[in-house]
């Protein structure tokens, strides 16, 4: 498993950078996310839980917290912060970010929500 060596927060450009010792780089946007959020209250308990979170375009994110030596936690301005994104997690929303990206405009199209 890597671990990040930088994570660094811009507020105004609504964006987290993490770096990791594996020589990896992502910047994330807050509403991908937001929208992709590990908590029970986004994914829930099932993968037929699974909530479509529309009007998260311009979400922010207040603050990042470390929870152990293992994940942050990511306070948004919408309130939510239930998510505990692992180093793994982080990783993995990365690498599958363009599936990801593309399921969740789908089902926000597919329910008459918009970003």
């Amino acid at each position: 498993m890597a671990t990040p060596l930088e994570i660094k927060l811009n507020r105004a450009e609504r964006t987290l950078f993490v770096r990791f010792d594996n020589g990896r780089e992502y910047s994330y946007s807050a509403e991908y996310l937001r929208v992709e959020s590990p908590s029970a209250e986004v994914q829930g308990h099932r993968p037929s839980d699974r909530l479509f979170i529309g009007g998260k375009r311009c979400v922010g994110m207040t603050t990042i917290e470390p929870v152990g030596n293992y994940a942050i936690k990511i306070v948004f301005d919408d309130g939510h912060d239930t998510g505990i994104f692992s180093w793994d997690v982080l990783q993995t929303l990365a690498l599958e970010y363009e599936t990801r990206w593309s399921v969740y405009v789908d089902g926000l199209q597919s329910r008459g929500l918009s970003r």
